[in-house]
């Protein structure tokens, strides 16, 4: 199996995340033909030198990747077409850098070597989901066909943190998620799930899915928290001058549960929250130097 992680931009939380689901899937690293991170920040990742291929990109192959229709997010469709052009008789197991495994590893390689895709979970049929996003893309697309695919309300939406894809006919389905995904772009479908929506149609179509979730714990939701107990891990292993082997060892100790992977919180409390830090700002802020730094308003 080929893992893939696409990591960009400097904030170090997506960084320190990805070196985090790294170590989880090493444990089963015989079972892995190769671990390739695509990003712009290959410094992050020397701690797992030897055990990783770095991909640095740079803007002109970023910008190639996006396409015609400037899309970001088409980059992780040719991310996997990089892999599979690459290993083309071995499964990828693409992932967001806010995951982890916890469950069954040779589960996940059976299924894809039994010839299913994977993706995190099913977020619903597109034609009944609720939110503006979703209920304009369906408006936009119902009763239209994409890279030859009509769509119907029983396409289903997959949530896009993990993707797995069998060898065989592997390519072909990517190759059919970046045409659906041009597609899109081109009738200018609101853009924000373009990619998600282009690999759950094309998956179903070329393999048929199922869930990830069981055996890959996703985040996404629930970042702040996730980034604090990481966060920790990685200054003990800092601090420590753990090798690899001794990090892989110290999640055995690691506590999976101690924080909840979903945590759904009302908009109304965002704003409640960010009104109070706009009634009651901080009071007697100083400065080593006596006078605030350029730019921070005070």
């Amino acid at each position: 199996m080929n893992l893939l992680y696409l990591v960009f931009g400097s904030n170090i939380k997506n960084h320190f995340q990805a070196n985090f689901s790294i170590l989880s899937f090493l444990e089963h690293r015989a079972g892995l033909t190769s671990i390739t991170i695509v990003t712009d920040a290959p410094a992050f990742y020397r701690h797992l030198a030897g055990y990783v291929t770095v991909l640095p990109v740079d803007e002109k192959t970023l910008q190639e990747w996006k396409g015609e229709w400037n899309f970001f997010w088409r980059i992780k469709i040719k991310a996997l077409e990089h892999v599979a052009r690459r290993f083309p008789e071995t499964p990828i197991l693409y992932l967001d850098s806010d995951t982890f495994l916890h469950g069954s590893f040779p589960a996940l390689h059976e299924t894809l070597r039994g010839g299913t895709a994977l993706m995190h979970e099913p977020e619903g049929r597109l034609s009944a989901l609720g939110s503006k996003t979703e209920k304009l893309m369906w408006s936009q697309t119902q009763g239209r066909s994409y890279g030859g695919v009509p769509l119907t309300e029983h396409h289903v939406m997959w949530n896009a943190g993990v993707v797995g894809i069998p060898a065989r006919r592997g390519l072909a389905a990517i190759q059919l998620a970046l045409r659906i995904c041009d597609e899109l772009s081109q009738q200018q479908v609101t853009p924000r799930l373009i990619e998600q929506f282009a690999l759950s149609v094309a998956l179903a179509e070329t393999f048929g899915l199922q869930a990830a979730r069981p055996q890959i714990g996703h985040y996404w939701s629930n970042k702040d928290e996730w980034n604090d107990h990481l966060a920790a891990f990685s200054l003990e292993s800092h601090l420590t001058q753990r090798t690899v082997e001794q990090e892989v060892a110290a999640l055995a100790r690691f506590d999976f549960n101690a924080i909840p992977i979903k945590k759904k919180i009302k908009n109304t409390r965002h704003r409640l929250e960010k009104l109070v830090r706009q009634l009651f700002p901080p009071k007697e802020v100083v400065y080593i130097s006596g006078t605030a730094p350029t730019g921070t308003g005070n």
